[in-house]
């Protein structure tokens, strides 16, 4: 009953938009103010008929109705119940589903609280939505709908269950967050193309995009590291992140959303860079989904793609629609986007700002290029050439750390313009810092490497000269209040928004601390049987014992390795387990082994612990011990980026 309610929810959302495409129609032809509302309340059906089908679809997960055959290949009756709620974005037809339920909550919330106030924009942003819903909306009727029964007319009697790399508690977060980036990014797309059509550019559309942007960005970042955390807790590489296809596909929406945020400052402080800001703002989604349709196409392999249905064509088609609708409207408000007013000087906070947006674009182009090249090697002569992570490192690392430097040049320049003896003085603390840094390192480090002395200098430069912006404010409000938390407290909430992106930066300053590193990692591969030990990196590693448990949903062999410190002080007990999902099927392919790793971390260095392989007749394990300086500053940087965003985002107090 509840999975037939769901069907015919999808199926009404269809009918319903297809009808607010009628309206619209009528109300531009007409210009009846009443057709626009019906079009208005019809998307708005839209959106809750969606919502109905969403947890009509939890439902059957959660009760495990394995007559569909969406939950009977994603869930069992041994999958523990949180992951059954992560298997509504585990394949295509749930996922998509999931897209749509997302998008239609910030739709509701777009039309009832911008649009309230920007009555000019309705009509072409309903237009666009509309589409964007016909789309997503069609699919999951006719291509990929969850409410499918079982192919078979026989009776499942369990699920498939759940992919064991996504029963982590990242890898439920994470997708949903990352989603929350991704679909969020159509509304930015929408207002930027709908003001740009009507004309009808303002000082209040521009904060309200540039909030939107600060929203989505904020979860961007968030769905971006938590993947990274994953992928280091979960996939047994001892990396975070490996220039993967799809890790690419949300790196490059960030980059072009980042160079927006920054840009959109200069186009409220000045009225600038509209036709960049447009491009920025609309690439953001068009990049969105071109990463979708890499994901769906079916034409990479990736441990990120969950699914192996080709949507590839459909959502190549929609992508081409958009980016044409995209460019006529562009050369068609070209000379409204114009401004007479230009960049006085590159020595200005504007140009800052401009050279920090070429950086960030070329370095979207470098990994779109690494990440289309595939493809596009085999559409022209039909082999596929695959791109390596050197490729990306090697273009990109530079590129970052030029990236980093100009986070801390920034700050030190003034709107307008920024004269030679002013360049100078604010210049020489952060650059004798920085220089101290790098002179330090060289001289002090064992295994002397450009890169880390570059980006040792990067980071203290940056670092200082953040501070030191915070130190000014800081003094200021010391002024009217000798209370130093008093002072400080004041200082944060003079500005939101630029404090909040100097956290933003030092965020990002903390995460190139964690790069460094990867310049110092080693590991080493080994074999032991109970009671052995070996000697690696200054530690010893004891395998105390082997066991086995079997467990609702898995079959576990469980290691227990004692850590001892050079000082020959017990340090830490590492856990890994080699784990087999399914291990009752009678059909020994169906049969999935796991690795689940055991991580002693600290702010210093993580020991990162594999159990790979067991030998049941030798009692024999196969590990793999990796030692990892400096990871915990990634996730603590990624932390902190997003609580400077959320600190620029969160609204002030409006004074009565």
């Amino acid at each position: 009953m509840i999975s037939q309610i769901g069907s015919i929810a999808i199926s009404l959302a269809g009918g319903l938009i297809f009808s607010s495409f009628l309206f619209l129609g009528l109300f531009n032809f007409l210009g009846k103010k009443n057709y626009l509302l019906v079009a208005e309340r019809a998307i708005l059906a839209t959106c809750y008929s969606i919502f109905l089908a969403f947890f009509c679809l939890l439902n059957e997960l959660l009760v495990s109705n394995f007559n569909l055959q969406y939950v009977a290949q994603y869930t069992s009756y041994e999958t523990p119940m949180f992951f059954k709620v992560t298997a509504l974005w585990a394949g295509q037809a749930g996922s998509l589903l999931f897209w749509s339920f997302i998008t239609s909550i910030f739709t509701v919330v777009y039309i009832f609280t911008t649009l309230k106030r920007m009555n000019s924009l309705k009509f072409h942003s309903y237009l666009i939505l509309a589409f964007i819903f016909s789309f997503f909306i069609l699919l999951s009727n006719f291509i990929a709908n969850p409410f499918d029964p079982v192919s078979a007319d026989i009776v499942v009697q369990n699920g498939n269950g759940l992919n064991p790399l996504l029963q982590n508690f990242f890898m439920a977060i994470h997708p949903p967050i990352l989603y929350v980036g991704f679909t969020g990014s159509a509304i930015v797309f929408v207002m930027a193309l709908a003001a740009s059509i009507s004309k009808d550019i303002t000082f209040d559309w521009v904060q309200s995009i540039r909030r939107w942007s600060l929203f989505v960005w904020t979860f961007l970042s968030a769905g971006i590291i938590l993947g990274g955390y994953w992928a280091y807790n979960e996939l047994g590489w001892g990396g975070y992140w490996a220039w993967d296809p799809v890790e690419n596909s949300s790196l490059m929406p960030w980059l072009t959303l980042t160079a927006f945020i920054h840009s959109s400052m200069i186009q409220e402080k000045r009225g600038m860079l509209k036709k960049w800001n447009f491009l920025l703002a609309t690439s953001t989604y068009l990049l969105v989904i071109l990463g979708t349709f890499i994901t769906r196409s079916g034409v990479i392999s990736s441990v990120h793609s969950f699914t192996a249905e080709n949507l590839g064509p459909m959502f190549f088609s929609f992508l081409s629609l958009l980016i044409l609708y995209t460019v006529f409207w562009f050369f068609k408000r070209k000379s409204y986007l114009d401004t007479d007013d230009r960049i006085d000087s590159f020595t200005s906070r504007e140009g800052g700002f401009l050279y920090n947006n070429l950086i960030l674009i070329l370095m979207c182009f470098t990994i779109m290029w690494g990440t289309l090249f595939p493809i596009l090697s085999e559409a022209w002569d039909g082999n596929k050439i695959y791109v390596g992570a050197s490729y990306f490192n090697q273009l990109n690392i530079p590129i970052g750390l030029v990236l980093l430097f100009l986070m801390g040049i920034g700050p030190l320049l003034s709107w307008n313009y920024t004269s030679k003896d002013i360049l100078l003085r604010r210049f020489k603390t952060p650059s004798t810092i920085s220089f101290i840094s790098g002179f330090s390192y060289f001289l002090f480090s064992a295994s002397f490497q450009l890169y880390v002395l570059v980006a040792i200098m990067g980071i203290t430069f940056t670092l200082t000269s953040i501070l030191g912006e915070f130190y000014k404010s800081y003094k200021k409000q010391k002024k009217s209040s000798s209370n130093i938390i008093v002072s400080f407290t004041n200082m944060l909430l003079s500005n939101r928004h630029k404090n909040g992106g100097y956290i933003v930066h030092i965020g990002i300053v903390l995460i190139f601390v964690g790069f460094i590193g990867r310049a110092f990692e080693v590991e080493k591969e080994f074999s032991l049987a109970p009671g052995e030990q070996i000697y690696f990196a200054n530690y010893t590693f004891k395998l105390n014992s082997i066991e086995s448990e079997a467990r609702d949903n898995h079959y576990a062999f469980l290691s227990n390795i004692d850590v001892i410190d050079k000082e020959n002080q017990f340090l830490t007990n590492l856990k890994p387990e080699k784990r087999i999902y399914f291990y009752w099927n009678s059909d020994p392919e169906k049969r999935q082994p796991h690795s689940e790793l055991d991580i002693h971390s600290t702010i210093q260095k993580d020991i990162y612990s594999i159990f790979s392989a067991y030998d049941a007749q030798k009692n024999l394990g196969y590990f793999k011990i990796m030692i990892n300086p400096l990871v915990n500053w990634v996730w603590i940087g990624g932390i902190m980026m997003v609580i400077g965003s959320l600190f620029a985002f969160w609204p002030s107090r409006r004074k009565m």
